[in-house]
């Protein structure tokens, strides 16, 4: 109990430091900047050849279905997620999801659940913090995990926990599951690339920034940033 609650009070006292930065989203730039260097180092030859691999030599219809098993995993999250806001019908219709695909629709492999006009959604812990009104805090580039905030980096760890990641017993099978969960996020965001401009530090945090807050509010957000992205992506497909 001692230990929740003294982190509590550091993650609170992280986001009133945060709030007082109010003209800074980004006061631990420098660090950020080392790190996320070191990291694009790390993507560029080895996490990105990886996924050039998979994304070239991979049948799309197997692509497809592994894209769908880690939709499908996360479904839990999500309907965890929207009763914590509230959003009880969506959370059934979530919950009616998981239950589906994971049956008929073979462990989520067949999206059936689409077929039958339910419609996927994407909640994190992160954002229910945010919809209650907690501040997103400074920004921050993490090893491994990428660009975050105070507040969706100390919400991770239950949305990790409602994918189904800690659930694996097996550590073999669990380092492969997440070792292709690497590789299919990272072929997904191939495309995204083609829309870096300028600094690329400063793209990738305002793209996330603004994003979460896109995803916080439901999309009732009006950002020309992100409209012009929605429209780039809409060109490429």
């Amino acid at each position: 109990m001692k230990k929740i609650s003294i982190g509590l009070i550091f993650f609170f006292s992280l986001l009133s430091f945060a709030e007082e930065q109010s003209d800074q989203n980004d006061p631990f730039e420098n660090i950020n900047r080392v790190v996320f260097n070191v990291s694009d180092d790390i993507d560029r030859y080895l996490l990105r050849p990886v996924a050039e691999i998979y994304s070239d030599y991979t049948p799309y219809i197997v692509k497809t279905g592994i894209s769908n098993v880690f939709s499908n995993l996360s479904e839990v999250d999500t309907a965890v997620n929207q009763a914590l806001q509230g959003k009880l019908l969506l959370s059934l219709q979530d919950t009616s999801r998981f239950v589906i695909n994971s049956t008929v629709g073979v462990v989520g492999i067949f999206d059936i659940a689409s077929e039958f006009g339910l419609e996927r959604h994407d909640e994190d812990f992160g954002q229910t913090l945010g919809y209650w009104g907690i501040e997103s805090g400074p920004y921050i580039f993490v090893p491994f995990i990428g660009p975050s905030t105070l507040r969706d980096i100390f919400a991770k760890p239950v949305s990790w926990f409602l994918s189904g990641n800690f659930s694996i017993s097996d550590t073999e099978a669990s380092i492969i599951l997440n070792g292709l969960d690497v590789i299919e996020t990272r072929e997904r965001l191939l495309i995204a690339e083609n829309l870096i401009i300028g600094d690329k530090y400063e793209f990738v945090k305002e793209a996330y920034l603004q994003s979460r807050e896109y995803l916080v509010f439901d999309g009732v957000v009006e950002d020309e940033f992100l409209i012009d992205i929605e429209l780039e992506f809409s060109q490429d497909f």
